[in-house]
């Protein structure tokens, strides 16, 4: 993945308003797309539930902006495989969202959830380089993280 994700960013806060986002890490910033991303989509069944369509179309169009935004955060050249594939899996979950929009279909919004889930689960078990780095700097100095 690249740290060249100022298109995600930008998708972000059209959708949000999330305060830290200005100092946030890039790592950090994925990790609150992919929140974001899972937050609209829970928002989304539960409008269909309600029987709002209107709402759940936007949550859903928020949710398929924030994955697009991951797709384009993607740096092929660094991420060789691994970026191709997870371009794959977002452009499915676009897709899949597309359809339970047009279908009021809980289950595929539960599907991409899940997919998204074991992405965001891997993703937060990678440390923050840029935490490592501040910690490491801080040792170096005599200071406790």
């Amino acid at each position: 993945m690249s740290l060249n994700i100022q298109g995600a960013v930008q998708n972000y806060s059209k959708v949000a308003n999330e305060s830290g986002v200005m100092n946030a890490t890039p790592y950090r910033i994925i990790q609150m797309l992919m929140a974001g991303a899972l937050d609209r989509i829970s928002a989304a069944k539960g409008l269909i539930g309600r029987g709002d369509i209107v709402g759940k179309g936007r949550k859903i169009s928020d949710a398929v902006s924030i994955i697009n935004g991951l797709r384009r955060s993607l740096d092929h050249k660094i991420g060789g495989e691994i970026a191709a594939n997870l371009d794959a899996l977002y452009d499915y979950m676009v897709r899949q969202l597309t359809h339970a929009s047009v279908h009021n279909d809980v289950d595929v919004l539960d599907e991409v959830a899940r997919l998204l889930n074991t992405i965001k689960n891997g993703w937060d078990s990678i440390p923050d380089p840029a935490a490592a780095k501040a910690g490491m700097a801080s040792q170096s100095v005599g200071v406790s993280a």
